[in-house]
Formats: structure tokens, C-alpha cells, sequence
């Protein structure tokens, strides 16, 4: 008997281009939580990212960049690679909060292309 296995989103599988020499990319501080390459982030007011919530009021509620590479399920807060800026992301590879409407997610990709991150 086999067991048929899903695989995740792969790193940088969302991205279509970034600019010259990494440019595109930062190192930041991604809170607790286990998050899959694509995830679209909010910056928290303390500086450290997590999943965007158009709920939130923290900070979060704001898109401000996309998760580059998995970040694995621990409840403290990891290092992880961040698409912050001058960059092109396939929409349909992008991972939203659960129940966000389209006009919230309208309003998140107008936050992200103020970055110069372009959904195509």
C-alpha cells in the first residue's frame, strides 16, 4: 500500500523576477508560526513580520512583503529571507490569510506594488 504525498510550495516558487545581486531580498525577523514560501507578510510596529491580517492593528494589516523560503513551525521567533522589494510574483502562488476578501486582498497588492512588488 503507498501513500500518496502533497508536496508544499517550493522557495521562490512565487517569484517571477527579482532585481540584480539579491537587491530584491532582506533578512528579517518572522514571528512564531510555520509559514510556506509566498506568504504575504505585515510588518508588526515592533519591526518583525507575520502573516498579513487585514483584522490586525499591530502593523500586520498592511502587506509589506512576501515569505522567500519556508519558515518552519516553532513558537519563537526565526530569521527568514523576505521579498521586500523591486520584485515580480506569480498572484496565483501568493498565500493569504484564511477568509480575506478579494477587496482585501485588492488593497494588500496595492500595499506590495507601493514596494515595487508586482503581482502578474
Amino acid at each position: 500500500m503507498s501513500k500518496i504525498k502533497t508536496e508544499g510550495p517550493y522557495t521562490a516558487e512565487f517569484l517571477l523576477t527579482e532585481a540584480n545581486g539579491q537587491r530584491s531580498r532582506d533578512s528579517a525577523t518572522i514571528t512564531g508560526g510555520q509559514y510556506a514560501p509566498g506568504q504575504v507578510l505585515g510588518r508588526k510596529s515592533s519591526g518583525e513580520y507575520a502573516a498579513h491580517n487585514p483584522a490586525a492593528s499591530d502593523g500586520i494589516q498592511n502587506a509589506a512583503a512576501v515569505l522567500y523560503g519556508a519558515v518552519g513551525a516553532q513558537d519563537v521567533d526565526q530569521l527568514g529571507t523576505i521579498i521586500a522589494r523591486d520584485a515580480e510574483v506569480i498572484a496565483s502562488q501568493l498565500i493569504w490569510a484564511d477568509n480575506i476578501t478579494e477587496a482585501q486582498k485588492t488593497t494588500a497588492l496595492s500595499k506590495l506594488a507601493e514596494q515595487g512588488i508586482i503581482a502578474r
